[in-house]
């Protein structure tokens, strides 16, 4: 008999309801999802279609309604946000559309940043090494507005890598790059998730991108509407 690999991630009946001025708005609808370690699967959709909710719910930075949210082996819906917060930073790293780079920050001081707060010794020195492996290294001591925006979404992917998490997610990495500068930070994205053999969630609108995933999640209403055969 093979061995049985347990999902990373396990999503059943997942709901999300938000609280709005017109009143509660539905944004996830029963989502079921199953990932296994080290897959690549590419979130896709129309605007609104709760794809990135379902990264928030995903990553523990918001909390489902309802269903079952198990995550590198802890159950999200039975975590505080202290708990939530300390699983987070030891498995998941997250990379953004805008940047979320700290402003008065260095590109290696925002680098070292969750490594420091997971307590490292190390984590000028991780830092230092991961600035290197996106092609950095001579950009350490300069900030967030020293650099261009595809320079500053390769310190926000070395940031995101440097704790060598387990689960890596990506909402629309390349939305604010040109189409050259975009392509060098996919590239980059694709060779760290292999070598780490990190499970990648990558939200897009870029066909090409989703195509470059193991699979692609369709979302349609806040419900995954279909499997697409990748290409």
């Amino acid at each position: 008999m093979g061995i049985v690999t347990k999902p990373i991630i396990d999503l059943a009946g997942v709901s999300l309801t938000l609280t709005s001025r017109a009143g509660p708005v539905e944004i996830l609808k029963g989502v079921d999802l199953a990932v296994l370690p080290g897959e690549s699967i590419a979130v896709v959709g129309p605007s609104g279609s709760g794809k990135t909710s379902l990264l928030m719910v995903i990553a523990g930075l918001e909390r489902a309604t309802s269903g079952q949210v198990r995550v590198a082996g802890r159950q999200f819906m039975a975590l505080n946000e202290d708990e939530l917060a300390l699983v987070r930073g030891s498995n998941i790293g997250i990379v953004f559309q805008s940047f979320h780079l700290v402003p008065t920050m260095t590109a290696l001081e925002n680098v070292a940043l969750p490594l420091e707060f997971a307590g490292k010794a190390d984590a000028f020195d991780v830092a230092r090494a991961m600035l290197d492996e996106v092609g950095l290294s001579h950009r350490t001591d300069h900030f967030p507005a020293q650099l261009s925006g595809g320079e500053q979404q390769r310190v926000a992917l070395a940031r995101a890598l440097g704790p060598r998490p387990q689960i890596l997610l990506a909402d629309e990495p390349t939305g604010n790059l040109d189409g050259k500068t975009g392509g060098h930070v996919v590239d980059l994205l694709f060779n760290l998730q292999r070598r780490s053999q990190a499970t990648l969630i990558l939200v897009t609108h870029d066909v090409s991108l989703a195509e470059r995933c193991g699979r692609v999640v369709r979302m349609a209403d806040g419900r995954i509407e279909r499997e697409l055969a990748p290409a």
